[in-house]
């Protein structure tokens, strides 16, 4: 894939950091006052979006004792996405980190971030990795130049961005309104326009989640209303395949086989790995997981949570292969035959 038209060098590092704000006081000055500990050295200017929150909040955000913080009060809540990109307009840094309010930094990552971003010019958005990639081993999967693992997924806790790149595309998408998908939702588009993703795995943040909205009934309503409205632009994005093969690794998998996989990643997909007989090493997507996953296989109420087709490789255990055809055809799945040119559906 060539490499966009706008990518820049990025010889002048400048970094900026932007934390939207609703509520939470606790959490985001925690948030706060380790960002200004920890990257300190590392950035030029926190923006601070405060988005209409109550006032225990509002005094506290104006009473911060530290240099080179801009607070600006909206007068609405807008919801995270509008506030981000408000945020972004107001700096001229190179790349921006955009940080939820209830993560918490340890670390100065931005190092390791930058340098991804700069041996990579076609890589726009890197993300540390930290507690929500803590279910992953992330050993088991394959680093590109610049010590990162490549997705497609945007998660928005905690990202460095290109800010020419996030301007140029738009940034996100108010449609998506108070929060959720908008993400994903900026992911899929930066990946449309030949841009890479990646988590770095030596990079790490802890996110408490749910700081502003909590888990109640608000939260559901709104991931379940954005969730509709992603998978209507992206229905590809609910795609999971489970793949069978037996001892054969990703780098030996067919050419069109390996295409095939590509295509699933870059539709926003999964492909889920059941290798019995060979542990997991060096997966090329975080969008490939290797093991059983019991949720999938039951085949649970929400489509993007279903295994839609299933791809067996001619090396798979025959056992294996003989139970997920019955399971498959139980289900009215579809099953494909991987050989070494093409495959055929049996």
């Amino acid at each position: 894939m060539p490499i966009p038209s706008s990518v820049m060098p990025l010889s002048n590092p400048s970094i900026d950091v932007v934390i939207p704000v609703y509520n939470a006081p606790e959490l985001t000055r925690r948030c706060i006052d380790s960002v200004v500990t920890c990257l300190g050295r590392s950035i030029e200017y926190i923006y601070i979006q405060d988005d209409a929150s109550d006032p225990e909040t509002r005094q506290m955000l104006d009473s911060l004792p530290y240099e080179h913080i801009h607070v600006h009060h909206a007068p609405k809540n807008q919801g995270f996405g509008a506030s981000v990109n408000e945020a972004i307009k107001r700096s001229s840094a190179s790349c921006v980190l955009v940080l939820n309010s209830d993560v918490e930094v340890s670390e100065n990552f931005l190092p390791l971030l930058y340098t991804a971003l700069a041996t990579d010019p076609q890589l726009a958005v890197i993300i540390p990795a930290g507690n929500d990639y803590a279910k992953h081993d992330l050993e088991q999967y394959l680093r590109r130049p610049g010590g990162y693992i490549p997705t497609q997924r945007l998660q928005g806790h905690a990202f460095l961005v290109r800010r020419d790149v996030f301007l140029e595309i738009g940034g996100f998408d108010p449609a998506f309104g108070r929060g959720y998908y908008e993400d994903i939702d900026l992911g899929r588009r930066l990946d449309l326009g030949g841009w890479r993703l990646g988590v770095h795995p030596d990079a790490h943040i802890y996110h408490k989640g749910g700081g502003s909205f909590g888990r109640g009934r608000a939260f559901r309503e709104l991931a379940r209303r954005n969730r509709n409205l992603y998978y209507s632009r992206y229905p590809n994005a609910r795609r999971n395949v489970l793949l069978l093969s037996g001892n054969s690794i990703p780098a030996h998998f067919p050419p069109n086989l390996m295409d095939a996989i590509e295509n699933v990643f870059h539709a926003g997909g999964y492909v889920h790995w059941l290798a019995p007989m060979r542990p997991a090493r060096l997966i090329p997507c975080l969008q490939m997981r290797h093991g059983f996953n019991i949720e999938l296989m039951l085949r649970g109420w929400r489509a993007d949570k279903r295994v839609a087709e299933v791809w067996v490789l001619s090396d798979a255990p025959r056992v294996w292969r003989a139970l997920l055809d019955f399971w498959a055809r139980i289900h009215g799945l579809k099953v494909l035959l991987w050989e070494e040119v093409a495959s055929t559906e049996v």
